[in-house]
């Protein structure tokens, strides 16, 4: 798996900066240079950097004014900072303690072997840490990890109106009984991680698993508006799922399975319990409701108590089921099922997205990313012709990837992100209706999709704007268009390179452009010589000495076969 990381060198010396660069260009490194610290400064707050090289030599600045400086930098962030000198008493100064925020020097003249070592070992670092905050991220919540960090504790809050979500499958025991252990994990693997991807859609906080059961929580540890709406819009996100993959499986005369949900809203508290295996939790009566609420209903229905009903009932249809008893507490609740949600609050009126307006007024995005980007999948599975082999959905899903990872390299914001990847999505979307000019179907298609999810008509045309560039002979004028037709071509730098033109050579004599392989090795040497180029200082930095040593065995291959002639 490729890793990518933005590497800042701060030095005025181009003779320096021409070194570095010849000695970390390539392995993933995206090499940024600033002339000083405050030019640093400035990439270090429009960019992720992962690590930085600063030369200490020749400052004007006293040695703690120095040091001052380099310990501001990138400070609430987690960057390995390597010293830049002549001199290794002055590297052994700053690195000395850790004080500073220095853990490594390297001097002038530069040993190659030496500087690929070191910065090689900072970035197995930096990917763990990466890897490690990635994992916290997936067991607290963002506020929890905050509090942990900053105070070295969380201390137990209570919360006056928290959601509670449970699901679990109907008849599990006895269905688990005929199915072999790996069969069944696997199913279960299946179904929790789209409700994760369900649940992260409406910022919900999966809470954990307990067999077959899932539990997630609204309004405890995000600060957002209306958290009964957002779990009662993920309930009926699951339901449907789940009955979508019922009727597949009838179809297919396979088994299936059903699920019940249950939600109810009050009071509950929520902290950390443990000393070794820590884990985030809630207590309270409205857990054991909510989980009442789940066991007390049907088979492929959404049971509610009042206390949600009263929030979500102007929005949702409701069917009320009267006055249910809870068990071992006492008591009962009333309850309804949740049936759909109000066509007034559906987009276009009609169908089962929320409306942006809803959207909105739940702190979400008005843009249903999540939904576009299945129904436009889905139709480029259905739909393109299956002599198309190059442009295919696997590409579109690699140049969506690469999108992303340029624009993150790149600092791009994550509004403008959903964009690149929506562009990225559509943009060979025409060639299901035709091979050739297909830009311009793609762009129509844009148009009469998008704002179905919530896309504005100024989104639009950044979109088709990108889209556009993609066309031969179009100079990208955006930075996001250059991301663009830079992710379009990644693969021109990649080692997967053969593969994938081979897949372009069996598209075009699909389309009746045969070429013998002298033609072939030409054509792809036209290409890549006289008219690609990369864009962005990012697609320059890891994918350009790629694509030279394409063309230089492209060259070698096409001089071998004319010598066989």
């Amino acid at each position: 798996m490729e890793r990518f990381i933005n590497i800042l060198i701060i030095d005025s010396n181009d003779r320096h900066k021409r070194g570095l660069k010849e000695i970390l260009s390539g392995g993933g490194n995206n090499i940024l240079f600033a002339q000083s610290i405050h030019e640093g400064t400035e990439i270090i707050n429009q960019k992720e950097i992962g690590m930085i090289l600063i030369n200490i030599d020749g400052s004007q600045l006293s040695e703690n004014d120095l040091l001052a400086e380099i310990n501001e930098l990138g400070k609430s962030r987690n960057i390995y900072k390597i010293a830049l000198t002549e001199d290794p008493e002055s590297g052994a100064k700053m690195v000395k303690g850790h004080n500073h925020g220095v853990i490594d020097f390297v001097t002038y003249p530069l040993n190659p072997i030496v500087v690929k070592a070191k910065i090689d070992v900072f970035k197995s670092l930096y990917y763990k840490d990466q890897r490690i905050n990635q994992l916290l991220s997936n067991i607290f919540p963002e506020n929890v990890l905050h509090d942990l960090n900053t105070r070295n504790k969380f201390s137990p809050k209570r919360i006056e109106n928290g959601v509670v979500l449970f699901t679990d499958f109907v008849d599990f025991s006895i269905k688990a009984k005929s199915m072999k252990p790996i069969r069944l994990l696997k199913s279960l693997e299946y179904y929790f991680l789209q409700f994760d991807a369900i649940m992260h859609r409406y910022s919900l906080e999966k809470i954990k698993t307990i067999g077959d059961a899932y539990m997630a929580i609204g309004g405890v540890t995000e600060n957002m508006e209306e958290p009964a709406i957002r779990a009662c819009l993920a309930a009926l996100e699951i339901r449907d799922l789940m009955r979508n993959e019922r009727d597949i499986a009838k179809a297919l005369k396979r088994d299936f399975w059903e699920i019940r949900i249950g939600l109810h809203m009050g009071p509950l508290v929520a902290g950390i319990i443990g000393s070794n295996k820590i884990s985030f939790d809630v207590w309270g009566d409205t857990v054991n409701i909510a989980a009442r609420a789940e066991q007390g209903s049907n088979s492929g229905c959404i049971t509610i108590t009042s206390s949600v009903a009263s929030n979500i009932q102007e929005y949702f249809e409701l069917e009320s089921r009267g006055d249910v008893p809870i068990h071992k507490r006492g008591g009962n609740i009333e309850m309804f099922y949740l049936k759909e949600l109000k066509n007034a609050y559906c987009l276009y009126g009609e169908g089962k997205i929320a409306s942006s307006a809803l959207r909105q007024q739940c702190g979400l995005s008005p843009i249903d990313f999540e939904h576009m980007r299945n129904d436009v999948v889905n139709r480029l599975k259905a739909l393109l012709p299956e002599d198309v082999i190059y442009h295919d959905i696997s590409h579109t899903l690699n140049v969506e990837k690469a999108a992303e990872r340029y624009a993150r390299l790149e600092g791009v914001d994550e509004d403008n992100i959903l964009l690149l990847r929506t562009a990225a999505l559509y943009h060979d979307t025409g060639f299901m209706l035709q091979y050739h000019h297909n830009e311009e179907f793609a762009i129509q298609m844009a148009k009469s999709y998008l704002p179905r999810f919530g896309y504005s008509d100024e989104q639009i045309a950044v979109i088709t704007d990108m889209i556009r560039a993609t066309e031969s002979h179009q100079e990208p004028q955006s930075l996001l268009a250059q991301i663009m037709c830079d992710a379009d071509h990644d693969y021109l730098g990649r080692a997967d390179y053969y593969n994938i033109a081979n897949k372009l050579r069996l598209e075009l004599e699909n389309n009746n452009q045969h070429m013998s392989d002298i033609e072939w090795i030409e054509f792809q040497l036209h290409y890549l010589v006289n008219i690609h180029r990369y864009y962005t200082e990012t697609a320059q930095n890891i994918r350009l000495l790629g694509k030279k040593q394409r063309i230089a065995e492209l060259q070698q291959q096409l001089e071998k076969l004319k010598s066989e002639l």
